[in-house]
């Protein structure tokens, strides 16, 4: 009873580290009672002394009925019996949970869908700890099912888990380990009664607490030493974005931060059902500005990062100004306008400053500081939440001739490259879409203009895609995505077109709601800053705005086509309209597009469609990679084999390297024998049942004898066995196994196999020996169990006198 119940209280307790995941309750408590139905199905199976198959078999069966009373009593017969109508209710909503986690992030709204999916996973992750643990007794091995459920939230989540709930889960795991190996003690030997009672000593059991106390202690220091010793050791893991730390002009011997991944966490706050307010500002002009996070410059292939940051200590925002900003040199027109921002208490964890871009002047209470490069403000030491802080910002207002005359600078070259391996269309295509471009300012609004309109792009929070062909796919195929896309692209393509080009992270303006600008989570929003001579760093707009696209995105003046006498003026834009119409004559609205339609924008050449990977190539990876796993044996035995052969060369002491070898390829063959068999029974057994050949037999000979002076002699023997020794002894020996015996011996190679299984069971064994250890040696002079001989009466003799009985416990003969 004891096992089941320790198995159902392992599986609650990693259950409980899904907590991030979700808001609200609903969840935790329907998976707790799916492990309640789980262990109680379980222990009655046990009670009952029922076979080792029933319990996996009754218990799927009580958890349809305990799913069927939670979400679906309505549709069931006497409210819990399952019906077809239940049954169909059931699927709609698993159905409708796997829609709505593709839609949603972390944290998810509880709803039934998402709670019923998982329900059914924690149950069955349950059973299998059941089977394992109990049914099996491979109580370490259920650590695996486990562990897969405990990596459900650090795959999903940027953040990691915390430590209480680490804890909670790592006790749960330890309680079941040390609950299986008290059952094993219990019933291993007999009880030897070491002094009777005044009762009987039948049906005395062994006691089994000093060795599960010992157990636990090590269980316990070991969950300890694992939350600690990383506290303690914080330069154990650094940041590998920012490289804070010893040395990068912190002062004080620096500090690291943290943030998650950028990308990652635009996209959850988008799909979030919830949207929630982040902050809150008010402007001296009362004009809405974007807002940003985080400066993303590297470019890998596959998703945008930061740089490493430095934060000097006379970049303090308390010194005074920010450092000037990047490329403007003076002369340029800028606009100042104060800001004053109040972050909400309710975000999350977050060491940088949404800021509009370039900021100035920044009054915020704790230690500040500003990248030089890119103006980001952070801390290592406060934190964003509940902060209000004041923002001076200069922003340039180049004129049409400033624009049309700025150039890339040689220091601009990190801002220009681009990984190996990129898709040659995309470069054909930006250059296309700018054939008309006289400048690089002219060929960012070209670029701006495609994506907002003539490419007839589609926005969805639901898209995503990753790797290498993700550019590719959203470029020339799909044309669907939201600002990410949009963003890494446009950054992409300008650099493709020798225009430095980074992305920035942060939030839209919001809107106006009362007297203040409300940004909220759903005014996440990534956009391009490409860089042009004398005026720094510019805002474009490549995602579509308005209810098609981003709400609350605006595109530019300086970026909208003017005529080559306009200036761009001052004040907010709403961007093309949604009625203006394209050079098709078609609404620019945000209608999906045909892949193989013609771009008018390129001269009416065609964009072939990239019709991704043919399935019958997938089908060939993947059976490449199962016959590379197929033949992992095969080559282990191989680089093993080839090793030996070096030994025997190489070394004087080659005759136990062939000997291993001689052992190695009997097992394979199938013609192994006992472990203890002496070098000399063995030759001789091989020799008389398989009858070798002259040279063969001369060669076993060799190795044997070989073998037999390296073991008992005073000095091996002056000529050893050489690799053409063993491949004789092969041949001959393959020469009288079957076919099938000969082709197993070449890819599925049992000794290796063999050293394969002994690995695995001495991993999951390390908690068995565990158990075993003593953490302090005993105090000398302590009193040994020992069996005494009985004195007249029924007494025994010596140590016996204490009135408390002891036990010994042994192994049976």
């Amino acid at each position: 009873m004891k096992l089941p119940v320790a198995a159902g209280l392992a599986t609650a307790a990693v259950t409980i580290t899904l907590y991030p995941l979700f808001e609200g309750g609903a969840w935790f408590w329907s998976c707790m009672g799916a492990i309640l139905v789980t262990t109680v199905a379980g222990a009655v199976a046990s009670r009952l002394g029922a076979r080792p198959w029933v319990a996996p078999a009754v218990t799927p069966v009580a958890a349809l009925l305990y799913l069927t009373l939670v979400f679906t009593p309505d549709e069931a017969w006497l409210r819990i019996v399952p019906t077809m109508d239940s049954l169909a209710r059931l699927a709609e909503l698993v159905g409708s949970g796997f829609d709505d986690i593709q839609q949603y992030a972390a944290p998810v709204p509880d709803n039934p869908g998402i709670t019923l999916l998982t329900a059914v996973g924690v149950a069955l992750i349950a059973l299998l700890v059941d089977v394992l643990a109990v049914r099996l007794r491979r109580a370490a091995l259920a650590g695996l099912p486990l562990l897969a459920l405990f990596t459900v939230p650090a795959a999903v989540l940027t953040e990691p888990i915390g430590w209480p709930a680490f804890v909670v889960a790592a006790f749960g795991y330890i309680g079941l380990l040390v609950a299986d190996g008290r059952e094993r003690l219990s019933r291993w030997g007999r009880a030897v009664v070491v002094r009777r009672s005044s009762g009987s000593a039948h049906g005395a059991t062994p006691d089994t607490e000093r060795l599960a106390l010992s157990g636990k202690r090590i269980g316990v220091a070991a969950i300890a030493l694992a939350v600690l010793v990383p506290a303690v050791l914080p330069a154990l893991s650094p940041d590998p974005l920012f490289g804070f730390g010893v040395g990068n002009g912190l002062g004080g011997g620096g500090g690291n931060i943290g943030i998650p991944d950028a990308i990652a966490k635009l996209g959850g706050q988008l799909r979030q059902q919830r949207n929630a307010t982040v902050l809150t500002y008010t402007s001296s002009d009362d004009v809405p500005r974007y807002l940003r996070i985080y400066s993303l410059d590297i470019f890998d292939g596959t998703k945008w990062t930061l740089s490493p940051l430095r934060g000097l200590s006379e970049d303090r925002v308390s010194e005074g100004p920010l450092p000037p900003t990047p490329g403007l040199r003076p002369g340029v027109s800028v606009k100042r306008a104060e800001m004053r921002v109040t972050m909400s208490e309710d975000i999350g964890k977050l060491n940088f400053l949404p800021l509009p871009y370039p900021a100035r002047q920044v009054d915020a209470d704790g230690d500040w500081r500003a990248d030089r490069s890119s103006l980001m403000v952070f801390s290592t030491e406060d934190e964003a939440s509940g902060l209000e802080y004041r923002v001076v910002t200069e922003e340039p207002e180049p004129t049409m001739t400033e624009l049309r005359t700025a150039v890339a600078l040689p220091e601009s070259e990190r801002y220009l490259q681009l990984p190996d391996g990129l898709d040659p269309r995309v470069a054909a295509l930006a250059r296309r879409v700018t054939a008309d471009a006289a400048t690089p300012y002219e060929a960012a609004v070209e670029l701006q203009e495609w994506f907002t309109r003539a490419g007839r792009f589609t926005y969805d929070v639901r898209a995503s895609g990753s790797g290498a062909q993700a550019l590719s796919r959203f470029l020339l195929r799909d044309r669907t995505g939201y600002c990410e896309q949009f963003a890494g692209a446009m950054a992409v393509m300008a650099r493709l077109l020798n225009i430095p080009a980074r992305v920035s992270i942060g939030y839209t303006g919001g809107a106006k709601i009362g007297d203040v600008w409300t940004v909220r989570t759903h005014d996440a929003h990534a956009w391009p800053e490409l860089f042009f001579d004398g005026i720094g760093w510019l805002r474009f707009e490549p995602t579509p705005a308005g209810a098609g696209g981003q709400g609350t995105a605006q595109v530019p003046l300086y970026s909208l086509p003017v005529t080559p006498t306009d200036d761009p003026t001052t004040g907010p834009s709403d961007g093309p309209s949604a009625d203006e119409k394209d050079d098709s004559g078609q609404s620019a609205g945000p209608a999906r597009p045909n892949p193989r339609q013609l771009d008018r924008d390129l001269d009416g050449t065609a964009i072939a469609a990239d019709p991704g990977t043919p399935m019958t190539v997938k089908i060939g990876i993947g059976a490449a990679a199962a016959l590379a796993l197929l033949l992992l044996p095969a080559a282990a035995r191989l680089v093993v084999r080839r090793r030996r052969h070096r030994r025997m060369t190489r070394t004087a002491t080659g005759g136990h390297a062939a000997w291993s070898e001689l052992r190695d390829m009997l097992t394979d063959l199938g013609m192994a024998g006992e472990p203890s068999e002496t070098p000399r029974a063995l030759g001789r057994r091989i020799g008389e049942r398989y009858a070798l050949g002259p040279q063969a037999a001369e060669s076993l000979t060799r190795v044997v004898t070989s073998e037999e002076r390296l073991r008992y002699a005073p000095t091996p023997s002056a000529s050893g066995p050489v690799p053409a020794d063993l491949r004789r002894i092969r041949r001959d020996l393959a020469s009288r196994t079957s076919r099938w015996r000969r082709l197993g011996a070449v890819l599925a190679p049992t000794s290796v196999l063999l050293r394969v299984r002994a690995a695995g069971e001495g991993a999951l064994d390390v908690f068995d020996r565990l158990e075993g250890l003593r953490l302090w040696r005993a105090r000398p002079g302590a009193t040994r169990t020992a069996t005494m001989p009985e004195r007249p009466g029924g007494t025994r003799a010596g140590a016996g006198d204490s009135a408390s009985e002891r036990t010994l416990t042994g192994a049976r003969r």
